[in-house]
């Protein structure tokens, strides 16, 4: 008797340690043996004194040795069906030691697992029994009614300690009524786990592949905590973060988005810097520091002739011109027009040593004048010439004052006084000779020159 309190004792503390689910499909067999003890009933339930009996130990048959064998099947939703043998030696019947014949009984039971009803415990199994049993005491036999309850507790899937108890009640009262209490080792298998990974199928959220406990049985390839059906990178360990993805630059973008996994780049960009926030990604810009379009692979157009118009809208990258002109100089007065000033000039004729135009001559002059408005920003110098017939301070007075009335004609016609100067030049400068008359007459001339080409 003392060794079965004590067992019973290493029992509650074995309850205390152990976290395993309760049999059910992914194990449904299970065998189980162990010792028994059978209390004979001599006083009715509702007799108090019935209970400090079943309590005392006294009366308890105990046979030290394994004298119970289980067999079980799991059925459905928390049924199993469970067979049963014990066999005992009877000492004590009504007192101690007034008897010596053996008991065996083979019982049938429906047990129904608690824990549907209450909730899965993990580390505590409870039960309730009810069935059948042949029983025979000292070589009468007949069936008896039984049930009762037990629990069992888990070492690990597999291994597990279980205590029973329950009442055979008999109808023909050829053995006495009577407890049984066992306490054994019980064995559950046969549960399913197709990977071999150790969690059986039904827990099992990948039940083809190998996987981790943790994960429900998935597997976690790359070991970086993040299950493969939930890692975007399964075969590269990453960040939980980048769903598992690695980050290698610490940019906020898996290196699988990232088109530039190895320099610290921005979201907008793909991972990819732009240093000087051009809008041209470093690894595209030619002048990574300095901002630039990209027509210009990220770098500044150039003005070579420092006139604010780029080089590449700059048809005269040479020379400073405005926007206006494509980067050119402007043209003052085209050469055409310059031309025709000089043509028209030489129709400019004086009357004999005066300084009046001869009949006719105005024509020119006004045509001359319309070139000049065409072109405002032109400045003329005219100049007045004469042959050397004469002295020269009177060639030089003409000559000044033929050069004169053509600019006054020109300004009381349009042209800005700014735009104009006069000067003679008497017979300093002459185009022919002097000697023959014709000469002479190509020496009496004006010309109107550009000063600002």
């Amino acid at each position: 008797m003392k060794r079965l309190k004590l067992a019973v004792i290493a029992l509650f503390a074995l309850i205390t340690v152990s976290n395993v689910n309760a049999q059910d499909e992914n194990n449904p067999w299970a065998i189980g043996f162990g010792v028994n003890v059978v209390d004979f009933i001599h006083l009715p339930i509702s007799d108090s004194n019935h209970w400090e009996d079943l309590v005392g130990s006294s009366d308890w048959n105990f046979l030290p040795s394994i004298s119970r064998i289980t067999a079980e099947k799991y059925l459905d939703k928390g049924f199993s069906l469970q067979f049963a043998g014990t066999l005992n030696k009877i000492e004590t019947f009504t007192t101690k030691d007034d008897s010596d014949f053996f008991y065996y009984s083979i019982d049938a039971s429906v047990k129904y697992d608690l824990n549907r009803l209450v909730g899965e415990t993990a580390w505590f199994d409870p039960y309730i029994h009810l069935g059948g049993s042949y029983v025979s005491a000292d070589g009468n036999g007949e069936g008896m009614l039984t049930g009762g309850i037990g629990f069992n507790t888990w070492f690990n899937d597999n291994l597990g300690l279980n205590f029973n108890t329950g009442v055979k009640h008999g109808f023909a009262d050829k053995v006495q009524d009577h407890w049984q209490h066992s306490l054994g080792l019980v064995v559950r298998f046969g549960g399913k786990d197709t990977d071999g990974d150790g969690i059986y199928d039904k827990n099992d959220d990948c039940p083809q592949v190998p996987g981790l406990k943790e994960f429900n049985g998935c597997p976690d390839a790359d070991g970086d905590g993040i299950k493969d059906s939930d890692d975007a990178c399964p075969n590269v360990a990453g960040l939980a973060s980048m769903n598992g993805c690695p980050d290698s630059d610490g940019d906020g973008v898996a290196d699988k988005d990232d088109m530039c996994p190895n320099s610290k780049g921005t979201k907008a960009n793909n991972g990819c810097p732009d240093t000087d926030g051009d809008g041209v990604l470093d690894k595209d810009d030619k002048c990574a520091t300095t901002p630039g379009p990209a027509a210009n692979s990220g770098c500044p157009w150039p003005d070579t002739d420092g006139d604010g118009v780029l080089d590449k809208d700059d048809k005269c990258i040479n020379e400073v011109g405005p926007a206006s002109n494509n980067g050119c100089p402007e043209e003052v007065i085209t050469k055409e027009a310059t031309e025709a000033i000089a043509f028209t000039a030489k129709s400019i004729l004086f009357n004999s040593g005066k300084a009046t135009f001869k009949s006719g001559v105005t024509k020119e002059l006004d045509a001359i004048a319309d070139v000049m408005m065409k072109h405002p920003k032109a400045t003329f110098a005219v100049g007045g010439h004469t042959d050397s017939t004469g002295s020269k301070k009177i060639n030089d007075g003409l000559s000044q004052k033929r050069a004169e009335a053509v600019m006054n004609y020109l300004t009381s016609n349009g042209v800005d006084p700014s735009r104009l100067s006069a000067k003679g030049y008497g017979s300093a400068n002459p185009i022919d000779s002097n000697d023959t008359r014709a000469g002479r007459a190509n020496n009496r001339r004006v010309e109107i020159k550009v000063t600002n080409e």
